[in-house]
Order: structure tokens, then sequence, then C-alpha cells
């Protein structure tokens, strides 16, 4: 898929049970996974072994798994599940009547000394052909293939400057979707406040909230 050398190809069917048979997965996720989900596949293995680049410091594999949809619709409550049961960074190709989205995460180490990962917000594109999907293999290394593939995916939604790594960039989109999610609340709570003494107050709130919204994007 995507033009990748044939060296990358995998190419194996994995039963989507899999991913919720363990006991700690909710009813609502294996719910979901059986109403969205038709059928996945590893299609890829991108590694310094099947690939000409450099091994990665952070990044050992990228993994491309495409998902076939009963809809156009999917909780990414799917993915996050994938992410936490595979220890390897993974691109999604979602299918749905011949058109593509890709979506990947920002995901690094936890750091506490197992395969355990911390996982971000997931960035998508919109549906294309799979001609059409703005993805190429660009970087001198698998750390930097993986990252330009978070930045192609990611589009204008991941705003920078270049002196920001990755990791600084996303980190300063989630505080930006935290921002605007307390203001969208604080508003609603201006809108219901009878109080001219207590809208005062919530007005110098939200004032700030804005200032530091702007200061970040």
């Amino acid at each position: 898929m995507l033009g990748l050398p044939k060296t990358t190809e995998f190419n194996k069917r994995i039963p989507k049970q899999k991913f919720y048979e363990n006991l700690t997965v909710t009813p609502a996720i294996k719910r979901v996974f059986i109403d969205q989900v038709k059928v996945i596949y590893w299609r890829n293995k991108i590694a310094a072994t099947t690939v000409n680049l450099a091994p990665g410091e952070t990044v050992t594999e990228i993994e491309v798994f495409e998902i076939k949809l009963n809809s156009s619709q999917l909780d990414a409550a799917v993915l996050k599940q994938i992410d936490k049961e595979i220890p390897y960074h993974i691109l999604f190709l979602l299918e749905y009547e011949g058109r593509y989205q890709a979506w990947t995460a920002y995901k690094e180490e936890a750091g506490s000394g197992t395969n355990a990962f911390k996982v971000g917000a997931y960035y998508h594109t919109d549906w294309r052909s799979e001609e059409e999907l703005p993805l190429k293999l660009d970087g001198l290394n698998i750390d930097k293939l993986y990252e330009n593939f978070v930045w192609q995916i990611a589009g204008d939604v991941l705003q920078t400057n270049n002196e920001e790594s990755l990791k600084e960039s996303v980190e300063r989109d989630e505080k930006r979707k935290q921002l605007q999610k307390q203001i969208d609340s604080l508003q609603a709570k201006v809108r219901k406040e009878k109080q001219l003494n207590k809208q005062v107050q919530l007005n110098a709130e939200l004032k700030r909230l804005r200032k530091e919204l702007e200061d970040i994007s």
C-alpha cells in the first residue's frame, strides 16, 4: 500500500476479536469493534531491515494497519485499543467504499521500563483515494520518517515553527484544545449567570483564558 517497497509487505489478516478478548476491555469497546470494524489487515512493516533507512533511537518499527469499516464512522477508542496492544508505532489506513483516511497518534514510550506506550490525541486526513493520501517516505532514519508521517497527516492542525520539535508541537496543540474547552464551558456559564458581579468575575477569567490561547496559537 501507499507505494511502499515490496520488502515492507506483510499482508496478514488479524482477527478483530484479538483486540477485545482481554478481560480488561470494556463491553462498550467490544461493541464498537463488532459494529464498526469489518476486517483488519497488517499490511506493512517499516523498519531499518525492510527499507534503506538508518534505525531510529525511539522508533524501531512503523506498522501499517488497514481497517475496513462498516460505515464511514469509527470511534477512536478502536485505534487506541490497538495502539495499546501493539508495542510499535502504527499508521492506520481506514477504508470505506474505496476511500481512505490516514490516522495516527503521537506515541511515545511511557518510560516505565516496559513495552507500555503513552498514546496522545489522534490526527487524521479527510476521505481520499489511496493515491491522494499525503504520505511519502521522508527522512534519513525511522525516527524522522515517523515524525514526518505525523506532520503529513496532521497538516495545518499542528502549527509549528522551525525551532519546535514534534513533541512540543503536539503538547502545544493539546494545551490549545484544553483551553478552548475551558473557554467554551465558561462562555456557557456566563450566558446562564444572572448575578452581575458573578458575570464580571467569569468574564475576567474568560479574558485571561482567551489571552493564554492567543499566546500559544
